[in-house]
């Protein structure tokens, strides 16, 4: 298990993504970009790192492409079941903790290649209310009263920033002009991070997709 957990402090912080949830006074702003690698090769230009679970929960994530891509289709595949299965949606709360118990059971799972992939999780309750959890590869979960970027790439460029431009009393509209600028900031140093922004805001009026541009090279 050692080894496991050394493998994953070593490359989460290589896994060339920059996400980022910022809570603010009226809801949630969550902001991603869109570049995927292979190592030094960029994959794709279009990979879209925050996606919509349903009409009130949202996901962003960083790490691996295929454990990213098949813990979402699960994820949404198993909620709907509870929800065909209970007659109620689950809180955000919930929803969370079960990504955070399926996260604990792949990494704690025999295997040659571990899973590995983070989550921010923000979502809509039946209330009104909103919440922000970041989940990290080992299936732990904090509730994020403020920002998070879990272990992108792009992580200490968004939380620098952050940590000096964050105010509590923010509100959405102008938690979307932050990320964009937190995505960016991670974009001109992280290697790994480009090509496109992608903003989704969650507030008591559902789930939008506020900002979808793509970043192209300039040449002068």
């Amino acid at each position: 298990m050692e080894t496991v957990n050394n493998e994953i402090s070593q490359k989460m912080l290589k896994s060339n993504t920059s996400i980022v949830g910022i809570v603010c006074q009226d809801g949630i702003v969550m902001a991603g970009d869109r570049r995927a690698t292979a190592g030094n090769l960029i994959a794709s230009k279009i990979e879209k790192k925050v996606r919509p679970i349903n009409d009130y929960l949202v996901v962003s994530w960083t790490g691996g492409v295929s454990d990213a891509q098949l813990s979402t289709k699960i994820i949404t595949a198993e909620l709907r079941l509870n929800e065909l299965k209970t007659c109620a949606r689950s809180t955000i709360s919930e929803a969370a903790n079960f990504i955070a118990l399926s996260f604990y059971k792949s990494i704690r799972t025999p295997s040659m290649v571990p899973h590995m992939v983070g989550f921010l999780v923000a979502g809509l309750n039946e209330d009104g209310s909103t919440e922000l959890y970041s989940i990290e590869p080992s299936g732990s979960i904090l509730k994020i009263e403020d920002f998070d970027a879990n272990f992108s790439s792009g992580m200490p460029y968004i939380l620098g920033l952050l940590e000096r431009q964050y105010d509590k009393k923010i509100v959405v509209k102008d938690g979307i002009e932050l990320a964009k600028e937190c995505i960016k900031s991670a974009i001109e140093r992280d290697s790994g991070s480009g090509n496109g922004i992608d903003v989704f805001t969650i507030t008591k009026d559902g789930v939008k997709h506020v900002v979808s541009e793509e970043i192209v090279p300039q040449y002068k």
